[in-house]
This record gives structure tokens, C-alpha cells and sequence, in this order.
């Protein structure tokens, strides 16, 4: 019978070279067809590797943790007919509490034993060839560890960075070190879009499946700024400006292997449910690690919330090659003076980062005084005036 090779895949534009993460079935282990086998980490996105058809993973020759090349030899696969194993009597399963390889690894007979090295003195260290997935239980055992030791062990946990992470901090840095950052500030009242979500999103969610967030606003609000300032829905290519015509709007979303900006294409175009709908599928998409390379490129303008886990106030890093970045924060209830009277009114700080290279002053502050005068007259920017 004919042996398969299961190869690196064709990884998107630009990028040729993954890191093997987490094997999810071992050598020798019968699969079915489009199982998942190993997961490849990239510097943008997390995917995996599937069974081409019924048969039996033969032989795993990346490691965990290594470096490979599109085209590279992952494994060799023996099609065929499998056979699945039945439970054992007094076994109970539980997929929610029991990994499957595990699970499949006892159901043999195995013991299913990992030697590990001894840890330094006062240091835990992970193997590298262990990979970013198993961070967390590797991280969740130390901290019982130390919990568990003398007071005075002065206990560190060490773990390889991610090629996401890695790539993360490369792009953030470069930023820093290319564009000419400059944050500027605003505050809007949220009375307004939070009074029109109370009384309106009930109807909202039976009529269209989706709940009303306040994200949707500012994607609108943002349309219309960047429509009146399109020079911040621009980058800079060698010595042109290029203006984008179509609006194509990242969103920040925090997933457990990092930040990732998932783009809602010709947000223009949409209404808000809509915008709610691809919010929804594209942030369980990134905490699953399901993104692909098409949904995180081309973003035109990106909108960060650190409100979300508290931010008051925070001066964004721009996602290059785009020229600017909103960074919404946390609502709070605090006194402002409305008519001359001191009034308690759901506030919330908006910080603007843009590269000066391209965006002058006054069209960075224009642009935030758009999105306030949006966001606190939401009737009047919904219907087009």
C-alpha cells in the first residue's frame, strides 16, 4: 500500500515558513479522513493540518517546535481502512476532561508516560520542543508547584515565544521605529448610543440573531471620519500616497495566543447588524485560531478596545501600513458641566494614533471631533446627515 506524505502547506502571501506546534495524534495512531493532525503556528495565524483520507498516521518527522518551510515533510500516512476502538467497560468518557489521544492511548493499554527533565534549582523550564499550546498547563502546574513549596523558593517559568508573539512584537517595533507616532485625545458622552441600545436591542436581536454592541457604532463613525479625512484611511508607499477608496476596518481582538486584527471588508457597505454579524464570526474565529490570511489583510484602519478590560486611557500602536489607529476605552460615570450645570453623564476617553510623516495635526483632531459629534448625535450620522 502507498505511503502519503503530509506536506507544509501553502501558508498565504508572504509567508513561507511555520513552526510546528502541538501534534494532535501520534505515530501509529488511526485517524479518519480530515483529522486534525498538527497545528502550524505562522506569524499571523494558527492552522492545521488534516488526514487526507481514512488510514494510519505512520511516522512524525517535524518535531514540535521546529522550523519549517512550505513544502516541508510533516509526516508519512498510510491510507486505510480503520477501525474504531470501543470504550472498555468502566471507562467513562468524558471529551470535555479527557484529551483524545490520551483517551485512545489508554483504551490500548499504554501508559502513556512523558520523562521529563529534571528542572533546574529554583527554576521551571519548558523544553522547547513542548511548543506554545502547552503553555498554559505547563504555566497552571508551575503555579501549583510554588503554591504548594516553602515560602522563600523564588520559583521562574520559562517558555519559547510563539511565531506569532515573535512576529507581534516585530511589527509593534518597527512601528515605533518607522512612523512619526503621535497620540491625540478626545472624550465622548455615551449617553446617546447607549440610551438608542437600551431601547432597541431586543427588537435588534430577535429581528437580525445578533446582540447590539456599541463596536458597530464607532466602525460607522469611523466610515464617516475617514470619509471626511481620508488622508488617515491612506499609507505611505516609498515616496507616494496611496488613499484607499474602499473601507475595509480592523478590529483588535485578544485571543490566547495574542492580539490579532481580524478586518471587516467595505464596512461602508454594511449596516449594523451586519457589522455585528462579522464581529461575532470573525472574534470566535480568532479565539479558536480558525483565521485565515485573507480575513487579517488589507485592513485600511483599525479599531483597538482596551476598554474591555478596563483601560481608562491608553496611546495605541498603529498597524502599519496603515497611517492611524482608534483606541476606545472604558465608560465611566463622571461630572461634566452641560449647560453650566455640573452633570453626571457615561464617559469615555478616545485616543487617536497617527503617523505625523503623512497626517497633519488638525486632520487627526478633526477626525476625532467627527467620531464624538457621530457617536453623541447617533441619529443624525445614521441618517446621512
Amino acid at each position: 500500500m502507498s505511503i502519503l506524505e503530509i506536506k507544509v502547506p501553502a501558508l498565504g502571501e508572504s509567508v513561507n515558513e511555520a513552526t510546528v506546534g502541538k501534534w494532535l495524534k501520534k505515530a501509529g495512531e488511526s485517524v479518519t479522513a480530515d483529522t486534525a493532525l498538527v497545528e502550524l503556528e505562522t506569524d499571523k495565524v494558527t492552522l492545521e493540518v488534516y488526514a487526507p483520507a481514512d488510514g494510519i498516521l505512520s511516522d512524525v518527522l517535524a518535531a514540535s517546535g521546529s522550523n519549517v518551510k512550505v513544502g516541508t515533510i510533516l509526516a508519512k500516512f498510510t491510507p486505510g481502512k480503520v477501525n474504531v476502538i470501543p470504550a472498555k467497560a468502566g471507562i467513562q468518557v468524558d471529551k470535555g476532561h479527557i484529551d483524545s489521544s490520551i483517551l485512545d492511548s489508554r483504551l490500548r493499554g499504554n501508559d502513556n508516560k512523558v520523562n521529563t527533565p529534571e528542572p533546574k534549582s529554583n527554576q521551571h523550564q519548558m523544553p522547547a520542543q513542548h511548543g506554545q499550546s502547552n503553555v498554559a498547563e505547563f504555566i497552571e502546574s508551575a503555579s501549583k508547584t510554588k503554591a504548594a513549596s516553602k515560602p522563600g523558593n523564588r520559583a521562574e517559568l520559562r517558555a519559547p515565544m510563539s511565531r506569532l508573539r515573535q512576529r507581534i512584537a516585530e511589527r509593534l517595533k518597527s512601528a515605533q521605529n518607522t512612523a512619526a507616532m503621535l497620540t491625540t485625545f478626545n472624550e465622548i458622552d455615551m449617553s446617546a448610543i447607549m440610551q438608542l441600545r437600551s431601547l432597541y436591542k431586543e427588537t435588534f436581536e430577535k429581528k437580525h440573531g445578533v446582540k447590539l454592541g456599541f463596536m458597530s457604532f464607532f466602525v460607522k463613525a469611523c466610515v464617516q471620519a475617514l470619509k471626511e479625512q481620508p488622508i488617515l484611511n491612506s499609507c505611505i508607499d516609498g515616496q507616494d500616497i496611496v488613499t484607499k477608496t474602499y473601507f475595509d476596518i480592523g478590529v483588535a481582538v485578544s485571543t490566547p495566543n495574542g492580539l490579532v486584527v481580524p478586518i471587516i471588508r467595505d464596512a461602508d457597505h454594511l449596516s449594523l447588524a451586519d457589522i455585528e454579524k462579522t464581529i461575532g464570526q470573525l472574534g470566535k474565529k480568532g479565539r479558536d485560531g480558525k483565521l485565515t490570511m485573507e480575513e487579517m489583510s488589507g485592513g485600511t484602519f483599525t479599531i483597538t478596545n482596551g476598554g474591555v478590560f478596563g483601560s481608562l486611557l491608553s496611546t495605541p500602536i498603529i498597524n502599519p501600513p496603515q497611517s492611524a489607529i482608534l483606541g476606545m476605552h472604558k465608560t465611566q460615570d463622571r461630572p461634566v458641566v452641560v449647560n453650566g450645570q455640573i452633570v453626571i453623564r457615561p464617559m469615555m476617553y478616545l485616543a487617536l494614533s497617527y503617523d505625523h510623516r503623512l497626517v497633519d495635526g488638525k486632520d487627526a483632531v478633526t477626525f476625532l471631533v467627527t467620531i464624538k459629534e457621530c457617536l453623541e448625535n447617533p441619529g443624525r450620522f445614521l441618517l446621512g446627515f
